[in-house]
């Protein structure tokens, strides 16, 4: 039926490297400040000592994790994130050691929205998200101008009503 489906092309902004790192690199201070509050109570209140054990394993841990989040993790989803939209379908492809290949048939899709939390806003992106019955799947990090004709696109290749406010 379908015998030559194109894989998809298009990626995601290069600025998403930057929100991502700076999202994980927050997360990681909040750990570290964590560690380091009852590291300090350890040493004042004089606890078991594997309690100071544990912590430093901890802080140990969230070092390595960071360097992976923070360094490594950010740049790999950019690299190989690919989407595509034609008229029959969209096509998501994510992922290197577990590839995730997605085609979404515009015959299923039930609502397209746009979504911005306060990082995407400072760097002017937006993650597309398409429903379907069943499921909802995003495309992070698209800039502002190419996620609204994106979304308009595929609402009008799916016939989606926009309901007014």
């Amino acid at each position: 039926m379908y015998e030559n489906i194109k894989e998809p092309d298009r990626r995601i902004a290069r600025d998403a490297i930057s929100v991502w790192r700076l999202a994980n690199l927050l997360g990681h201070l909040l750990v570290l400040i964590v560690i380091a509050v009852l590291l300090v109570l350890d040493y004042k209140l004089d606890w078991y000592n594997w309690v100071s054990y544990v912590l430093w394993i901890c802080l140990g841990v969230d070092w390595i994790s960071a360097i992976w989040s923070v360094g490594i993790e950010p740049v790999l989803i950019q690299k190989y994130w690919r989407y595509g939209i034609d008229e029959e379908f969209v096509k998501l492809r994510h992922g290197r050691w577990i590839a995730h290949h997605q085609l979404i048939p515009m015959t299923k899709v039930q609502y397209v929205g746009l979504k911005q939390g306060p990082l995407f806003r400072r760097f002017d992106l937006y993650t597309l998200s398409i429903g379907t019955m069943g499921s909802k799947h995003d495309i992070p990090a698209i800039p502002k101008e190419e996620a609204l004709a994106l979304r308009d696109e595929i609402a009008t290749l799916a016939k989606v009503k926009e309901v007014e406010d």
